[in-house]
């Protein structure tokens, strides 16, 4: 019997449960009451979140933690994070005070410039199409005045329009190649608005507009955060070696893209944990962020290390496009009260909070994998994930707490463990 449905949009969210639950599960009574569990008693608040996509019959609820004890240019945080990974958190919380202890973390923003793209075809003569873009080029600033005023009064809007010519990579293929200064908005509807303004102003025969958008890939948009110290200062029974081994680390990370990709898996842990929190788009900033990685050619870390004249440096330069207005930052309450928590940062402020998340959350990683191994705290942290799957009651998870408490923790040994205490 087929399982499609004609409509679906159009019914009342009631029914799209009900359709559903009749059509893919066998316990329609539980999967009605499940969905529904998480509707949010607040029905204005529930509405505002059924508004947010199309379809919606629930919604999915991921942990909101909070990271203290940043400093970064000397000034106190606590960095809200969305996520559901064990370990994440407490890891950064750890080196946040490790490093407010020696200074804090350094950041700064390198530039801002983001870019949009009005693709298109011309099979004609190259010196006449160059000749037409410079004749029409502040005409097509000027079409887009309408949609740029406000930015321009922030001190935003277009940087310059540039012709690029891509033949040699596809026959006939142009682009009109667009920067732009969005302050404190990701400018994402902005760019694009632009764009199809300066693609219908652009219009000359032979011209074939195919598309306009804008670009993830931020080269442009750059932030940079760092911590430092003295190698002695960085504790533990051999700093020296310890400092050594870390940088090793980093730089194998530098040349290996099998370690490449985990390693910076482990900065956007950071990352899109804040992203995710004040209401920005993690697919937009993954997909500028991967690509940045890889702008050698190769496949690389995103992080850097140095140990020289007995000074440890470690640091992260990576681009984020980010907006502190518009979008969900003003819409979801949750990112709101984030973007409260951090003090109502600008967007450059957020890139940099940002940036110093994704640079803690690789230290951490890098200190376990170089000391005691990555596992160590991860499955502890685990630990309480297993027991609730197996329905451990509170006392049998603190009988098991204490009982792996300098022990190694692994998922069968917890299992084991488990029905010894329920045989017993």
């Amino acid at each position: 019997m087929s399982k499609r449905i004609s409509g679906f949009s159009k019914l009342r969210k009631e029914e799209k449960i009900h359709w559903l639950a009749k059509t893919y599960f066998k316990d329609q009574e539980e999967t009605v009451k499940v969905i529904k569990k998480y509707w949010n008693e607040d029905e204005k608040l529930q509405q505002l979140h059924d508004d947010f996509i199309e379809n919606t019959v629930s919604n999915f609820y991921l942990p909101f933690g909070v990271a203290p004890n940043f400093i970064i240019n000397g000034q106190e945080y606590a960095i809200p994070m969305v996520i559901e990974e064990s370990s994440v958190v407490a890891a950064a919380s750890l080196v946040a005070k490790f490093w407010s202890e020696r200074g804090g973390f350094k950041a700064n923003v390198i530039s801002t410039t983001k870019i949009g793209q009005v693709h298109f075809m011309y099979a004609g003569d190259k010196d006449l199409l160059n000749s037409y873009f410079r004749e029409v080029k502040e005409g097509l600033i000027e079409a887009t005045s309408d949609i740029t005023k406000n930015m321009r009064k922030r001190g935003g809007g277009i940087l310059d329009i540039e012709l690029k010519d891509k033949t040699e990579k596809l026959d006939h293929y142009y682009q009109l190649y667009v920067s732009f200064e969005t302050k404190d908005s990701m400018g994402a509807n902005f760019i694009n608005s632009c764009l199809e303004a300066i693609a219908k102003r652009f219009r000359k025969e032979g011209i074939e507009i195919i598309m306009s958008i804008l670009s993830n890939y931020v080269p442009e948009c750059l932030v940079r955060s760092e911590v430092s110290c003295k190698v002695e200062d960085l504790g533990g029974e051999n700093p020296q070696k310890f400092a050594e081994k870390f940088c090793q680390a980093v730089r194998i990370a530098e040349v290996e893209p099998y370690r490449a990709v985990t390693h910076n898996k482990g900065i956007m842990n950071g990352i899109d944990a804040v992203v995710l929190a004040t209401g920005n788009d993690f697919r937009a900033v993954e997909a500028g962020v991967h690509a940045y990685a890889s702008k050698s050619g190769e496949y690389k870390s995103l992080t850097h290390c140095s140990v020289k004249d007995g000074i440890f440096k470690f640091w992260i330069e990576i681009p984020l496009a980010l907006g502190t207005v518009g979008g969900l930052t003003s819409l979801h309450p949750m990112a709101k009260l984030s973007l409260d928590m951090l003090q109502q940062p600008s967007a450059r402020e957020l890139m940099m909070i940002m940036a110093t998340a994704g640079l803690a959350q690789n230290f951490a990683a890098l200190r376990a994998l170089t000391t005691k191994g990555i596992q160590h705290g991860h499955m502890k942290m685990h630990l309480m994930n297993i027991l609730n799957q197996l329905g451990a009651t509170e006392s049998d998870k603190k009988e098991i707490a204490e009982y792996f408490d300098g022990k190694t923790v692994s998922h069968a040994a917890v299992v084991e463990k488990y029905k010894e205490l329920k045989n017993e």
